[in-house]
């Protein structure tokens, strides 16, 4: 069951990049947007929790730059406001 699981958020994270890709790829969100760069961090964070059950290292650290990136873009924003 508990892989199951894993892989649900795996999954849901996976899908959750491409709509973000997908939405800026269409020009319905701006690249620095709340919207594209919390869906980034969401979708990392799970495919971060995916991989590092799976024992994935190299996907691990793409992720954790891919959530780090979100939120050094997001932090951005609320410090320009």
């Amino acid at each position: 069951m508990e892989r199951i699981i894993i892989d649900v958020i795996g999954w849901a994270g996976t899908i959750l990049y491409l709509i973000a890709y997908g939405l800026v790829s269409a020009k319905k969100v701006e690249s620095d947007s709340w919207t594209y760069q919390g869906m980034n961090f969401a979708a990392g964070t799970m495919l971060i929790i995916n991989t590092l059950y799976l024992e994935a290292y190299p996907s691990v650290g793409l992720n954790i730059a891919w959530v780090g990136i979100a939120v050094l873009t997001l932090g951005r924003k609320i410090l320009q406001k």
